[in-house]
């Protein structure tokens, strides 16, 4: 009796702690996110039914109560009373949290449970492609962001480095071995993804130690709020030394066909590879904690040396084998994004051996590219493993206006009706980068707390509402062009992502290269009513920070169009021997690019020094600051080394990079072809090619500051742009 009182009273302590704690995150969050309003707003907690998060919403005595059963619920709480009554918003690109003295009551209480247990948030790519430079302060933000959209499950891989250099030291590697293993900063992802070894490298001993640091205040304060992190598994990737230490190991080189050179894999029958695996796994446990859930991809981009389907089968039991060894309650989280991109290799037989050998309910598939492709419904929802609906939308952290409306607002619910959904036990984001078209992040998130789909007829309204602090008839208008045209892709077409613009491009006489795609899933003079009622609307909403990022996306959107029907005009001069034309129109070239880059420089959304000066301040000595600069640089433009086929894969219409690297490789271009045109020198393209490729690689290794804070009015800028450029575009492309 006295034993089952004792075991009662824990229990009981326990849950009274967990309560508290969920009230002291919460009050914390609010003190943050509104630092004069911490006294109109009470904190309690409630008990899940069924195991489904749940949030209440009342006013009380002139307060405004929030509750919910963890700190993401209460949060969540928060954030639907921001939205629904105060007429807020809190995106990457635009904040409107002016609230009045006298906050808006609730007249009767709002109860919300999710269908989705899970909400997963980030894609390997993520951490690099906007993530790699980040402190604690950008982070901090960013988890309060996640805990207002409902996120609770993120992917948590920051400081992985860390725990594998300690794992090899254990193991008697010397610092020297590894020297040519872990990667520079900006290339983490594809080096946890066994894609590369050492590119951008070598990484400095107090990053590790720094971001081993970072990551365990970005779990404490996760975990506080209730999330459930997702931590890095083994899947056999290791350093090239290990052939030579452990001369026995069976290893296959592999090779990501990207310019780099080969990695290794460790065989899964070998040995080594369970210990390793669980090697690895005590010591991220011992360092980190953990919450069960493992992310592990053992083909990334790369084929597996056989297809046959009992090869697969054990690779992948092996696999689950080694994180159950360390943790009985493991669960492997896999993305799915091989199955979208090698799906000739990975047909019915392959994926269903590769799945079935781990027991289902130790397995979570990420459906990662939903909105383009849903490929649970062509693998029987993942052959019976719990998976997640996840929109990824966004590529390389690349500039355009692009996105999927329909699918985001409709797609989950649709999907969790279906009776063939299996599992389906989530919904998520799974973006390459972030900190662009906010509204499809909004949008997506917002299906959390809904059963049914979302009506964009009203959701829309309430969005721009929300973001410019008031409603405008012609910025409804605009958006509502926006949502028929860079928002919504014919059922018809087979669109991956937004296309980009030439400017962007390595000089070319053709239309487009291989990542900078300018064929786009809308007509180019569809957009300019958007463009126009934004401008309309610019008197009445010039204050909202939202709308001021709005107005230069769009405006930037629309210049970045119409540089195609310009190239076309000069290419046509240059076949034509039409030297004035010619002069004439790359003339206009140029100064677009010029105009664009001034816009540009009135937000900070859109600016290169920010990701220059926050790289380098990653680094103490200058060379590690030199190095962060270079990975940072080379990311976003070459990408690896001056041959490296995914130049401009992850390219960026910012302020700086425009006038510094794209406009200066226009110009040498046109330099060459107007001295072919007056018969000083015969064009060579293969002779331009190398040229520009040396410049662009000196470039990326150049020491340079650009400027850190906004230059002029945005609103101002985008109205001068619009009456330069409106009767020009409307004329010509007529």
């Amino acid at each position: 009796m006295k034993r089952g009182l004792l075991t009662f009273g824990l229990a009981l302590a326990t849950l009274m702690a967990q309560a508290q704690s969920v009230k002291e995150e919460s009050a914390a969050l609010i003190k943050r996110l509104l630092p004069g309003y911490t006294h109109s707003f009470t904190v309690e907690t409630i008990a899940a039914p069924g195991g489904s998060d749940r949030f209440e919403v009342e006013s009380r005595n002139s307060k405004i109560i929030l509750r919910g059963n963890n700190g993401v619920s209460v949060a969540s709480a928060l954030y639907y009373y921001l939205t629904n009554y105060a007429h807020c918003q809190v995106t990457w690109n635009g904040t409107n949290l002016h609230l009045p003295a006298k906050l808006p009551m609730v007249p009767r209480k709002v109860v919300k449970d999710t269908p989705y247990k899970l909400r997963y948030y980030l894609n390997y790519c993520t951490f690099n492609y906007s993530m790699s430079w980040w402190d604690w302060s950008r982070w901090e933000k960013e988890i309060d962001w996640m805990a207002l959209h409902g996120i609770n499950m993120p992917l948590a891989i920051t400081g992985e480095e860390y725990t594998w250099y300690q794992v090899y030291k254990d193991l008697g590697f010397t610092d020297n071995e590894l020297k040519g293993f872990f990667s520079g900063p900006a290339y983490f992802s594809w080096f946890w993804m066994g894609n590369l070894d050492g590119w951008g490298g070598p990484l400095p001993q107090h990053w590790m130690e720094s971001h081993f640091e970072l990551q365990k205040k970005i779990l404490a304060r996760e975990r506080a709020l209730g999330m459930k992190p997702v931590l890095p598994a083994f899947t056999g990737h290791v350093p090239a030394a290990f052939k030579e230490k452990f001369p026995q190991a069976k290893l296959k080189a592999t090779n990501w066909k990207n310019g780099f050179a080969d990695t290794y894999i460790l065989n899964s029958e070998d040995p080594m590879f369970a210990r390793l695996g669980k090697l690895f796994l005590q010591k991220q446990t011992q360092l980190m904690g953990t919450d069960h859930y493992y992310s592990a991809d053992t083909f990334n981009e790369n084929e597996p040396p056989s297809d046959e389907p009992e090869y697969l089968s054990k690779l992948s039991a092996r696999v689950y084998d080694g994180m159950h060894q360390v943790d009985t309650a493991a669960v492997w989280v896999m993305q799915g994004w091989l199955f979208f991109s090698d799906r000739q290799f990975w047909r019915e037989p392959q994926t269903e051996a590769l799945l079935k050998a781990v027991p289902d309910n130790k397995m979570l598939i990420l459906d990662l590219v939903t909105e383009v492709e849903p490929v649970w419904k062509r693998t029987r929802a993942f052959y019976g493993k719990p998976w997640i609906w996840n929109m990824l939308n966004n590529f390389g952290g690349n500039s355009n206006l692009f996105g999927r409306m329909q699918e985001a607002a409709q797609g989950p619910a649709l999907a969790m009706k279906d009776p063939n959904r299996g599992k389906m036990t989530g919904i998520g984001l799974t973006m390459e980068a972030i900190e662009q078209n906010p509204v499809l992040y909004e949008l997506l998130t917002d299906n959390t707390w809904r059963h049914e789909p979302i009506n964009l007829n009203e959701w829309l309204p309430q969005y721009i509402r929300n973001r410019y602090g008031k409603s405008n008839t012609d910025a409804l208008k605009a958006w509502e062009i926006l949502r028929k045209t860079v928002y919504t892709v014919p059922a018809d077409k087979y669109v991956r992502d937004g296309a980009e613009s030439i400017l962007q491009a390595r000089p070319t006489l053709d239309t487009f290269t291989r990542w900078t795609a300018t064929k786009s899933n809308y007509r180019a003079q569809d957009l300019l009513p958007a463009w126009q009622g934004l401008i309309k609307a610019a008197q009445d909403l010039k204050n909202s920070d939202g709308y001021q990022f709005d107005v230069v996306d769009v405006t930037r959107q629309v210049l970045a169009n119409y540089a195609l029907t310009v190239q076309r005009k000069w290419v046509d001069a240059y076949r034509q021997k039409n030297q004035a034309d010619f002069k004439k129109y790359t003339t206009q070239f140029i100064t677009l690019m010029d105009d664009l880059d001034v816009l540009l420089a009135t937000r900070k959304d859109f600016m290169l020094g920010p990701w220059i000066a926050t790289a380098r301040n990653c680094g103490i000595p200058p060379q590690e600051k030199h190095l962060y600069e270079q990975n940072a640089k080379d990311l976003i433009t070459l990408w690896g080394d001056k041959d490296c086929p995914l130049h401009e894969y992850a390219c960026r219409q910012w302020s700086g990079l425009i006038s510094d690297f794209y406009k200066p490789r226009w110009q040498q271009y046109f330099a060459q072809l107007s001295a072919d045109m007056q018969g000083k020198k015969t064009f060579d393209a293969d002779a331009f090619d190398k040229q520009i490729k040396n410049w662009e690689w000196q470039w990326v290794n150049a020491r340079k500051d650009y400027p850190l804070t906004p230059q002029g009015n945005s609103v101002d800028k985008a109205k001068q742009i619009y009456a330069k450029y409106w009767p020009v575009i409307t004329l010509a492309i007529k």
